[in-house]
């Protein structure tokens, strides 16, 4: 059986070869996601073959989807890790293929999907749908001196810095949910110089770090954004970094993906108030 082992980042070529037999557009199976949320999960990973098995160990254990070769697999004839029965944040087309050839009972996680957005409809924010995005953008570029930038290694320790602000103002400590996504990002800032496939951006304000985005590259069409940071005292800023980094990062990309909302109705309100053009869903699985 498959021995499992924290996620590390010795691993990140082995996995990511893995990942690209059966691409797909789930931010869950980035790597940049799992390394970057590691600790708070306990993600462990356990390779075998043509496959690496993935299972969450906090707060319960729980098995995610395997990353590989998936399409066209027998499932029926593969030992799955010992006591490998549920299985959460899976992709539709392996939860489908898992319920018409096991008999497995599969459940719609509404609160894993993620959402889809056309990167040209984000860049240009044409009509009345739009509206509202492009005149914060409008406001924000006339009230104040900006400058856009790449995010470069040079620039990871002033987002860093950003970041513990931003955090500190919102009292991070005292959340729960808050000092976790901290750590994830933090995590992943330190070691940008080492993950493949990053890419970002950063608005400063009269020399200031005022946002800043950082995004992966998940399949050769779509990006997908893992954070993005503002500082809410200038009006428009989150309008702004998302539109300037699309515009700039996003060319040659067709759709962006912003991840999923955990079941949090405010977060579930703004996500939809971008005009998802698609979603990708995710569901539970119990095997039987």
């Amino acid at each position: 059986m498959p021995q499992f082992e924290p996620i590390c980042l010795t691993g990140q070529d082995a996995y990511r070869a893995l990942l690209a037999k059966n691409p797909g557009r789930a931010s869950d199976y980035s790597f940049v996601n799992v390394w970057g949320w590691r600790d708070m999960y306990g993600l462990e990973w356990a390779f075998e073959d043509d496959l690496v098995w993935l299972r969450q160990t906090r707060p319960e254990t729980a098995y995610w989807a395997p990353v590989g070769r998936l399409a066209g697999r027998d499932w029926a004839g593969l030992a799955f890790p010992e006591g490998a029965r549920r299985f959460i944040r899976v992709p539709e087309e392996l939860a489908l293929a898992w319920r018409d050839g096991l008999g497995a009972e599969v459940n719609e996680a509404r609160e894993h999907f993620d959402y889809l957005y056309s990167i040209e409809e984000l860049v240009e924010l044409k009509g009345n749908r739009f509206h509202k995005k492009k005149n914060l953008l409008g406001q924000f570029q006339k009230a104040y001196i900006h400058v856009y930038q790449p995010l470069t290694p040079d620039c990871v320790e002033e987002a860093i810095e950003m970041q513990e602000r931003w955090c500190a103002a919102r009292g991070c400590e005292s959340e729960e949910t808050l000092a976790a996504e901290n750590e994830a990002i933090i995590r992943v800032l330190q070691s940008w110089d080492r993950l493949t496939g990053l890419l970002g951006g950063a608005i400063h304000v009269d020399g200031e770090m005022a946002a800043y985005t950082v995004a992966e590259i998940l399949t050769p069409d779509t990006i997908v954004i893992h954070f993005e940071k503002g500082q809410t005292r200038f009006k428009g800023i989150y309008q702004a970094m998302n539109q300037m980094f699309l515009a700039n990062a996003g060319l040659g990309y067709r759709y962006v993906n912003r991840e999923q909302d955990l079941g949090e109705e405010g977060l579930r309100k703004a996500k939809l108030s971008y005009n998802p053009v698609d979603f990708v869903k995710k569901y539970e699985v119990v095997l039987k």
